[in-house]
């Protein structure tokens, strides 16, 4: 081990710029990596890693075609995000995520699925949007399950804001679609509200949409459902 290296691993790299003053709706944490996950973030990690730049990224090279593109914030772990991208070979992914173990656990199935119609970006997704993504380039967004912040005095880091919202919005084509899913009741109203007052957006469904045939239930969610808990979908269309 080199001098410069702490003794607990290398350092992490930064997640977001600290210069940039606003409230998050994640908080970084050093998360335990399987070994199975260190290594395909080492051996698939270059490949299928897109590092963060202040640079919009050229699709059509990414991906070596062209091709409709979606962006998921927030992946997780990753297993709905490769189901997805394997049952749309059509279709190329960005995954957005900032924990190491997801961004781990996704690369292995990319591997595992021999996945090449997907691209992870380790990153804020805020400063993904603002610095990376084109205006009027995505076919689809996909932010599922994103972090309640169930406290009242936490609900202003919710991901699902009208700031964020017209920045989603802005990102997307004409005729491009924003899916969203929640199973906190609470956040599934602001989250239609909030979408609802978007002058750019339409809803695809009076109210919350029935679950898109894409979007696989997660062992997760399976087991919140056979208890009686719910899960809300929304899907709005950009005019």
């Amino acid at each position: 081990m080199s001098s410069d290296t702490p003794a607990n691993g290398p350092a992490r790299p930064m997640m977001y710029d600290p210069t940039e003053h606003r409230i998050r709706s994640f908080v970084t944490r050093a998360g335990r990596l399987s070994v199975a996950q260190a290594r395909a973030l080492e051996t698939l990690g270059p490949q299928f890693l897109l590092p963060f730049a202040k640079d919009a990224l050229d699709f059509e090279q990414v991906f070596g075609r062209q091709a409709p593109v979606i962006l998921e914030i927030g992946f997780g772990m990753g297993a709905t995000t490769a189901h997805i991208a394997k049952a749309m070979p059509d279709k190329d992914f960005i995954g957005v995520e900032v924990h190491t173990p997801g961004v781990g656990s996704l690369l292995k199935l990319i591997g595992e699925e021999s996945l090449t119609n997907l691209r992870l970006l380790q990153h804020d997704a805020v400063e993904v949007l603002t610095h990376m993504i084109p205006a009027n380039s995505l076919a689809g967004i996909h932010v599922f399950f994103p972090d309640p912040w169930h406290k009242a005095r936490h609900n202003k880091r919710r991901l699902i804001q009208s700031p964020f919202v017209q920045q989603l919005t802005e990102r997307l084509a004409p005729g491009g679609y924003l899916h969203c899913a929640t199973d906190w009741e609470d956040y599934a109203v602001q989250m239609l509200e909030v979408l609802s007052a978007e002058p750019q957006l339409q809803n695809s469904a009076e109210g919350y949409a029935p679950q898109p045939a894409y979007r696989p239930l997660t062992k997760f969610e399976n087991r919140g459902i056979k208890l009686g808990h719910g899960v809300w979908d929304l899907v709005f269309i950009k005019k």
